[in-house]
């Protein structure tokens, strides 16, 4: 997997599971301090290798390492609400 595609991936995860703790804040506790955080989304096994591949590296040199499993991410939609659009012209 390219970097890039590793890191668009996985930054799309993070922010996903930023919302998804600041919904469920009692997650938080079951996260040691300074661990490294992996997603192993079911839906992206190419991705899932991937992190697990990384987690393993930091495992092994001590860091503590949370593996969260993701079984699917819903559809994206807007939040938008009450939208207008206006002509500006110059």
């Amino acid at each position: 997997m390219r970097k890039e595609d590793l890191f668009v991936k996985n930054h799309i995860l993070g922010i996903e599971f930023d919302r998804y703790l600041m919904e469920n804040p009692e997650i938080l506790d079951q996260i040691p301090d300074n661990a490294e955080v992996f997603f192993l989304p079911e839906d992206d096994l190419d991705l899932s290798r991937e992190n697990q591949r990384l987690a393993g590296i930091h495992k092994a040199g001590g860091k503590p390492v949370v593996l969260v499993k993701i079984g699917r991410l819903s559809p994206l939609r807007s939040r938008l609400e009450d939208v207008r659009l206006e002509s500006f012209s110059v």
